[in-house]
């Protein structure tokens, strides 16, 4: 594996069966993501095509207030798209499962060409699916 690539994403879940079913089960099987275990506590996702896993934790306490991306902490996570259709194409998803849509698809001026979409899962949690177009960096 490369230095710095992803290795695992640990999330800890308000209600992790009830936010796995309805948001990150249609979500992480979207972008390729596989539930190879599953247990009370956690359940774990894994990509081979990635070769990285995603770890859904089940929350020991309750949140004293809602998430707060501009508070130390978890601002937000994107993933990588090949391309601008499949951002579409989870947007329709997202819509579908009714997830909140943050920003709908669009380009944004960070490199030329760059399109994204802006989700949050159902306690707050910031995503991001992104296309950069080769050559658009460097």
């Amino acid at each position: 594996m490369a230095l710095g690539t992803m290795n695992h994403l640990g999330i800890t879940l308000s209600d992790l069966k009830r936010n796995e079913e309805a948001f990150y089960a249609p979500v992480l099987g979207f972008l390729g993501y596989e539930k190879v275990e599953d247990m009370d506590e956690m359940t774990l996702w894994f990509s081979t095509a990635h070769g990285c896993s995603i770890n859904l934790w089940q929350a020991k306490t309750k949140a004293k207030q809602p998430h707060d991306r501009y508070a130390p902490g978890f601002h937000h996570f994107a993933f990588n798209a090949d391309s601008r259709e499949e951002i579409d194409r989870l947007h329709a998803l997202l819509k579908k499962i009714g997830a909140t849509v943050l920003d709908a698809p669009a380009e944004y001026d960070y490199v030329p060409g760059y399109y994204a979409v802006f989700f949050a899962d159902p306690d707050g949690l910031k995503y991001e699916l992104a296309h950069i177009p080769p050559g658009a960096i460097g």
